[in-house]
């Protein structure tokens, strides 16, 4: 069964790569997650607060804002709760890349044009086969237009990709105005993949201390319609290669992403929750789904339920609502 597939102009072994996660702070786990099966790694994130301790630019974007409400504070983490210093990463990044056959892809995390970016230029010298950056962003001035938004994904790609001569691929929310637009400009700015989409995971409220809480909740399987979705929209009409991440968790998670159009599948909660040794599993049975339905390859089937192959295409769209709400039963 032809498993293999390409992301980023990588030839990779099958679709299924681990995301950005804790799963890879160490060489060991790494390993780990490559003799279960993995065809690629992206490394956990270095984020722009790691490498810029005191930016006035930082601040202003991330706080502005937050005199008037002084507890909103909370809601951002400190620069020092990050605990992996920027040359630590680097020297992770050499260590996988010479223990290891896949392609690693390092993880650069940040919101403003600056200094900082220069770390795409050391993944690059470091041996990285491409770098994914994550623009984890979530804009709380009221005066900032949805134009400013998108012109700061496109100015930090910009800065990223002019950079360096391997592949960058975006990582990006869900919550544009016009994704299909912000998508076309990416790739216009330098994208070579897009990955749909970051996870924001939202602070609770500590009723007992009367503060705001961080926390982590996983993902399931139906964490991965809203990707799957746009990738079926996307699919033949970006110039980009296709990551779907989010509610990648069984065989038939990467199946449906792959037929939406999607190049790769990443994975993390299902990892998390399951270990390396989960990835040989998803492969036993997606190979096992493929030989039952008389499938040969991952090509052979990638883009066949996109939104340009299926009969219904407008079933991605609003006809799709409509459709559910009426066929919805109400029980009394």
């Amino acid at each position: 069964m032809n498993l293999k597939t390409k992301y980023l102009g990588l030839d990779l072994t099958n679709p299924i790569v681990p995301s950005a996660s804790p799963l890879s702070r160490n060489l060991d786990s790494m390993k780990r997650l490559e003799d279960a099966g993995a065809s690629a790694i992206v490394m956990y994130s270095l984020f722009e607060e790691e490498i810029v301790h005191e930016s006035a630019e930082l601040d202003h974007y991330l706080h502005y804002g937050t005199d008037s409400y002084a507890e909103a504070l909370s809601y951002f983490p400190n620069a020092e709760e990050y605990n992996l210093e920027p040359d630590m990463y680097i020297d992770l990044l050499r260590k996988a890349k010479d223990s290891l056959s896949i392609p690693v892809i390092p993880s650069l995390n940040g919101v403003t044009p600056g200094g900082w970016i220069k770390y795409a230029k050391h993944f690059e010298d470091a041996g990285a086969d491409a770098v994914e950056l994550n623009v984890y962003y979530i804009p709380t001035d009221p005066r900032l237009t949805s134009h400013e938004v998108e012109e700061r994904y496109l100015d930090v790609l910009k800065a990223v990709s002019e950079s360096i001569r391997i592949p960058v691929a975006v990582k990006l929310s869900p919550y544009f105005s016009s994704l299909s637009n912000v998508l076309q400009r990416l790739v216009g700015a330098g994208a070579n993949g897009l990955v749909m989409f970051n996870r924001f995971y939202q602070p609770d409220i500590d009723l007992d201390h009367l503060e705001v809480a961080p926390g982590v909740t996983m993902s399931d399987s139906s964490a991965n319609r809203l990707p799957m979705r746009w990738i079926a929209i996307s699919y033949g009409k970006v110039n980009a290669s296709l990551a779907a991440t989010s509610g990648i968790h069984t065989a038939e998670d990467v199946l449906k992403l792959v037929m939406a159009g999607a190049d790769v599948t990443m994975m993390c909660s299902a990892l998390l929750q399951h270990g390396a040794q989960h990835i040989g599993k998803v492969l036993a049975d997606l190979t096992k789904w493929m030989e039952e339905h008389e499938y040969e390859s991952i090509e052979q089937m990638k883009g066949s339920m996109s939104q340009k192959s299926v009969v219904d295409p407008a079933a991605f769209e609003r006809a799709n609502y409509v459709k559910a709400l009426n066929r919805f039963k109400l029980i009394v």
